[in-house]
């Protein structure tokens, strides 16, 4: 039997049968299912957004909630879904987010042109769903960090077709409900693209300014929700943070030493994202690595920085495997999620508590995983996925420096 990486890849791009959807179809289903039993308001954190939306039309203040750490435009977002029983949301969030993820995931194969209805699709969506622990926290808990998800790869997928402004708004939209995607502007201004920037910065601050004027409290953002994310002095909040500056106090390293540290690899991962930029390469690998590692190094020093964060990045690299090259084909990239499977029992880390000791080793493993890679040094050759190949495309160069571990 022939096991060359030329082979494997040509059998993951193939179609799948039906089987394999079924599984997917079974994996996703029941995490939807499981969480419309256990949960009455379709997850707590979808919970808080919908409880200040309806904080809102009752006349008060969203921000009176010190957990409500949303724009403005959140709130009329969430407005629709506060108009909806219970006994809607319980099913339609956990179905919602998990759809979000579906898509996000669909982007990101065809940013890489993985035919979407090839093995891989199924089996890194369904590796994902199952085996994967923050994909079903996000799923239980409705954040809506599962928009984030999709609109990352949904962006690069329309500026690895040239349509940058497009991408911009993408990722302005995204902001506009959750500003988590806001470190991706630093790769609009690595590719020079100012129409892009400005579109992502246009679309939040428009409908937040517009959503704050109907607000009682149109400054709440400003007066009360950005202290409290400077600060981070939440005690239930910093149990489950994953970054340097919340555990590392926990280990009994002073504040501001910790502080400096997540700052110290932040600044260090973005300077190897802008190395990944000028490298060039495959603009699919280009985009979705430098992007990437702009994602890991915010995560490092914001807080808050939970688990399902790593829902934003780790699909986009996870859909490259099939590349020669791809960090995905690090043993590296493997070794730093290995806490995150679910059947995984770490002595002194099983208390919900205590994971985040977890979650930081993976964040910190996969930030530098990926720094690395970017930083390397050497230029690409042009790589040509395996479904090309197939189809009579010219034969694809290996990519200089390509781990040889798969």
């Amino acid at each position: 039997m022939k096991t060359g990486k030329d082979d494997i890849s040509g059998w993951l791009v193939r179609r799948a049968s039906w089987h394999l959807w079924a599984v997917l179809a079974l994996v996703l289903g029941s995490a939807a299912l499981a969480t419309a039993r256990v949960t009455s308001d379709g997850g707590m954190d979808n919970a808080i957004v919908v409880r200040a939306a309806r904080t809102w039309l009752a006349g008060g203040s969203p921000y009176d909630d010190p957990h409500f750490l949303y724009f403005p435009s959140a709130v009329l977002a969430a407005a629709p879904q506060a108009l909806l029983p219970l006994s809607v949301l319980r099913l339609l969030v956990p179905v919602a987010v998990s759809g979000c993820l579906v898509l996000g995931w669909g982007c990101a194969l065809r940013l890489y042109g993985v035919p979407p209805r090839s093995r891989f699709a199924v089996l890194g969506l369904t590796a994902l769903a199952a085996g994967f622990a923050p994909f079903g926290h996000l799923v239980r808990l409705g954040n809506w960090t599962a928009t984030a998800a999709l609109a990352l790869p949904l962006a690069l997928l329309l500026a690895g077709r040239g349509r940058w402004t497009a991408a911009g708004a993408v990722l302005g939209a995204a902001v506009a409900l959750k500003p988590l995607l806001a470190p991706v502007a630093l790769l609009l201004v690595f590719a020079r693209r100012p129409r892009a920037l400005a579109a992502l910065v246009l679309v939040p601050a428009v409908t937040s300014v517009v959503s704050a004027l109907l607000l009682p409290d149109p400054l709440g953002f400003v007066t009360r929700t950005l202290p409290f994310l400077l600060r981070g002095d939440d005690g239930f909040v910093r149990l489950y943070e994953a970054s340097p500056a919340a555990v590392l106090p926990r280990l009994g390293v002073p504040q501001t030493a910790a502080q400096g540290v997540a700052l110290l690899l932040c600044v260090t991962g973005v300077g190897c994202a802008y190395l990944r930029w000028r490298r060039g390469g495959p603009q699919p690998q280009r985009l979705a690595e430098t992007a990437a590692g702009l994602m890991l190094s915010a995560f490092l020093v914001s807080r808050p920085s939970y688990d399902h964060y790593l829902l934003v990045v780790v699909p986009l690299l996870l859909a490259g495997l099939p590349f020669p090259g791809a960090v995905a084909r690090t043993p590296w990239f493997w070794l730093s999620l290995a806490p995150q499977l679910p059947g995984l029992r770490l002595p002194l880390l099983e208390a919900p508590q205590r994971r985040a000791f977890k979650d930081a080793w993976t964040l910190l493993a996969l930030a530098a995983t990926v720094a690395r890679h970017n930083a390397r040094p050497g230029r690409f050759r042009v790589a040509v996925p395996p479904a090309a190949r197939r189809r009579g495309a010219a034969a694809a160069e290996p990519v200089v420096g390509g781990d040889p571990a798969f």
